[in-house]
């Protein structure tokens, strides 16, 4: 048994999807469940929409239509033949919307942005799974909402593990012995049937979850990069493809904010053994990166880059000491808000974090630790993550810039930083 997981900019367009289609014909036999997102930036469209509806702009309607249109061309260059049932499925899975948009945004934001930015995911696995059979795959459609259980965290969904595997094992296995199976990343469903998303970019995540539940032999990820890389190329002309990673340094790696993985994909596999391999989609026949529980250290240092960074210092306002109480009364703030620290850094009579800065966000939690501290904060910054460093990998990554925040563990080195001015 093994488990696929193609993402967006596999599914782009229809010639991705006809390269997708060539590697699955490649598997003959094999018992296989595809996991698939949404089609390119369908779901940075789709929160476009959202955002508008709920805010009643006027152009809502015209973002619908784009996403709408946006599909059929690729319905138009797959199928020729407008009669096929697969545009019927496709137009029905958008009234959902339609039904939506119909009344005034009254519901919870994160319930709202749930029930729209699912339909990504399930319009592009119809498309999918109606093209593999037309090229003569036994493909069945699957709906993954009814296998992922989660609570009511809307956004965010904390799956039910011991409901989930339960279905997987009692519905979904029986299909696998008899076709491939094609269902989507990234969405669940609550016991009350309505739909959950998993957290951004969460299709890594379902597929591990699949993985786990059906004990695969194996996970392997399609990506548009030869493998895992040690720095992103967007930031380093020369980048090294990492042939075998540890499950450890993968964790690492993604909780710190590599892209290539989501943070929470590595902890179901790594519970049932099942190595993750990253490939290329582009070259499938390359070698890509296995992830295994194998206790080797990364091969060269690995660089992480995150910009648009906030940095908040706070101090009790009496100058007492920051200890275990105040701690904890800092970081529910932070929770309360859903603002994830990305480095901190503990002194004596202060406490300081980075994260990903959301204007909204911070000055509501300004507001919040305000009550009870003096706050000072800049934003504008970047925060490298380097793993496995030494003084010239830092020395690389600071140039011509001034750091505001060193913290140094026995692997790992985090510098939050600027531009220096001229």
């Amino acid at each position: 048994m093994q488990v696929f997981k193609f993402g967006g900019a596999s599914v782009k367009d229809a010639g991705g999807v006809r390269n997708l289609t060539s590697i699955i014909l490649k598997q003959p036999g094999a018992e296989l469940l595809i996991v698939i997102s949404a089609m390119g930036k369908i779901t940075d469209k789709l929160e476009e929409l959202c955002g508008a509806y709920q805010y009643g702009e006027e152009n809502t309607q015209q973002i619908f239509e784009e996403i709408k249109q946006f599909h059929f061309n690729i319905l138009g260059d797959l199928f020729p033949d407008h009669r096929n049932p697969v545009y019927d499925d496709v137009a029905n899975t958008f009234v959902e919307i339609d039904w939506l948009l119909e009344d005034a945004p009254d519901d919870a934001p994160d319930y709202v942005y749930d029930q729209i930015v699912s339909i990504g995911e399930l319009v592009s696995t119809k498309i999918v799974c109606t093209y593999l059979r037309e090229m003569g795959c036994n493909a069945q459609w699957i709906d993954a909402r009814n296998f992922i259980h989660t609570d009511n965290t809307y956004k965010e969904g904390k799956v039910n593990w011991e409901k989930t595997e339960q279905e997987i094992q009692k519905y979904l296995v029986p299909v696998l012995e008899k076709s491939i199976a094609v269902t989507q990343g990234f969405i669940g469903s609550t016991s009350e049937n309505f739909t959950t998303t998993l957290g951004r970019d969460g299709s890594d995540y379902s597929a591990a979850i699949f993985a786990a539940c059906l004990e695969a032999t194996s996970l392997t990820i399609w990506k548009d990069v030869p493998g895992v890389l040690n720095a992103d190329p967007k930031w380093f002309d020369e980048t090294q493809c990492i042939p075998q990673l540890s499950y450890h340094d993968a964790i690492e790696l993604a909780y710190y904010g590599a892209t290539i993985i989501h943070p929470k994909t590595i902890k179901p596999i790594q519970n049932k053994n099942i190595p993750l391999f990253v490939r290329s989609f582009l070259q499938p026949d390359a070698q890509g990166t296995d992830i295994t529980g194998l206790n080797n250290h990364l091969p060269v240092p690995s660089f992480i880059f995150k910009v648009n960074q906030a940095l908040i210092s706070i101090f009790p306002k009496d100058f007492s000491f920051i200890i275990e109480e105040n701690l904890s009364d800092i970081f529910s703030m932070f929770h309360e808000h859903k603002v994830k620290i990305n480095t901190m850094l503990n002194s004596a009579i202060s406490f300081s974090v980075s994260f990903d800065h959301d204007p909204a966000k911070l000055q509501a939690l300004i507001a919040d630790l305000s009550v009870h501290y003096k706050v000072k904060y800049n934003t504008g910054l970047e925060l490298v993550t380097i793993r496995y460093y030494n003084q010239q990998t830092i020395d690389r990554v600071t140039v011509n810039k001034n750091i505001i925040l060193e913290v140094k563990s026995r692997h790992t080195c985090q510098i939050v930083m600027r531009d220096k001015v001229v």
